[in-house]
């Protein structure tokens, strides 16, 4: 029996470990978990998956770096021959706030090329594959930021809202081989990323009256990720407690 594999792009915290343990325990998928530069974090989401009876490695490489990207992954697949990705989470982002008038080169640019080329260079370096094998299921993770916009994150919401669009292109270029392509858009979600933020104040914004769980994304990653979700493509859902509707 071929072994099924995932790959989750910074996969070693907050909602991408959660979408890890997820994908391995109830899925069964043998997931990569990919990091840049905390392997401490990695390690750590590695054996929880194990101890919870699943299967999953380590895999560092930086997505923002076409170079790194294709390099770590054609690594991978000399040492693993015959192995099927079937389901790629593209998690991978950070912030640089700021006022858009203030806002350093890099600052914007480091922000896109995160997010928005480090979609590309994972997502690209599989799509040929799963056309051939007809089945795969591509999440990306985006934000309230990409659909709406925030002030104060003008890069981020621009390489979020860039994704958004790509997801519905893609969905309807891959569809007819089995291929679902999918965006999540959380909104405010308790992890490292969200601890600095006043929650007090921000809650009284949310209609759900709380800060979403990590756990909470990646049952809706999951469902995404199944058998069961084959009809949903080029769909952005948000999972943010009533804020944006």
């Amino acid at each position: 029996m071929t072994k099924k594999y995932a790959l989750v792009t910074g996969g070693s915290r907050g909602i991408g470990k959660a979408i890890v343990l997820k994908l391995a325990k109830d899925l069964q998928y043998h997931v990569l978990i990919n990091y840049q530069s905390n392997e401490q974090a990695a390690l750590e989401t590695l054996q929880m998956v194990e101890k919870e009876g699943g299967s999953a490695e380590i895999i560092k490489f930086n997505v923002a770096s076409f170079e790194d990207t294709q390099a770590a992954l054609n690594n991978w697949k000399q040492a693993n021959e015959g192995a099927v990705m079937e389901v790629i989470v593209n998690n991978a982002g950070i912030t640089r706030d700021g006022l858009f008038m203030w806002m350093q080169p890099n600052d914007w640019k480091s922000v896109i090329d995160t997010s928005l080329n480090g979609f590309y260079n994972v997502t690209n370096f599989f799509i040929q594959e799963m056309l051939r094998n007809k089945y795969g299921r591509i999440i990306n993770m985006v934000s309230v930021s990409g659909v709406k916009g925030t002030p104060g994150q003008t890069n981020y919401s621009a390489a979020k809202g860039a994704i958004v669009a790509a997801t519905k292109a893609l969905a309807q270029e891959v569809a007819k081989r089995k291929i679902t392509v999918n965006a999540v858009a959380p909104g405010f979600i308790k992890t490292d990323m969200t601890a600095d933020l006043d929650e007090k104040e921000l809650v009284k914004m949310i209609p759900a009256n709380r800060f979403g769980e990590a756990e909470e994304v990646a049952d809706l990653v999951a469902f995404l990720a199944s058998k069961k979700s084959g009809y949903i493509t080029g769909e952005i859902i948000n999972i943010n407690g009533g804020i944006y509707s």
